[in-house]
């Protein structure tokens, strides 16, 4: 649905720290589905850690957040222009719960629903999983402001 490019178009961020790779589907006000290969080659692997290599916790999280907020920009419905001058400031992460490790090779997917959106506020349940199996999840509340 979306490839790096057109999520670069989106997000802000990028290497190190544009955590998704492709969108697979999405529902504006809804839903988004995504994914980002975890690959030996990030640099967090440097540190976390030699010779039993495991993805952080909080970037599985900022992932979360990342496809969330292409969500809520896009369920805006704002023009090219105007997503250059808005970005998702995350206001807290609730109910944070890691179930199992992810390694060099696996597939992180992001599945992220919307629990509310009014206005420029909203709250996202957020789940990530990978060969199907629920490996994080957390409630995300954010904020689109101006740049």
């Amino acid at each position: 649905m979306l490839d790096i490019m057109e999520i670069q178009e989106i997000l802000p961020h990028r290497y190190p720290f544009l955590l998704v790779d492709r969108v697979t589907s999405m529902e504006k006000a809804k839903k988004i589905e995504a994914f980002k290969n975890v690959s030996i080659s990030e640099p967090a692997f440097t540190g976390h850690f030699p010779g039993h290599p495991i993805y952080p916790g909080v970037m599985i999280l900022e992932g979360m957040a990342q496809a969330g907020g292409i969500l809520a920009l896009k369920s805006n419905d704002l023009s090219k222009e105007e997503l250059q001058n808005k970005v998702i400031y995350f206001m807290s992460i609730d109910k944070a719960k890691f179930r199992a490790p992810v390694k060099p090779g696996d597939q992180l997917v992001y599945k992220i629903e919307i629990l509310k959106l009014r206005g420029t506020l909203i709250v996202l349940d957020g789940k990530a999983y990978v060969d199907d199996k629920l490996v994080a999840q957390a409630e995300l509340k954010a904020m689109i402001i101006d740049k």
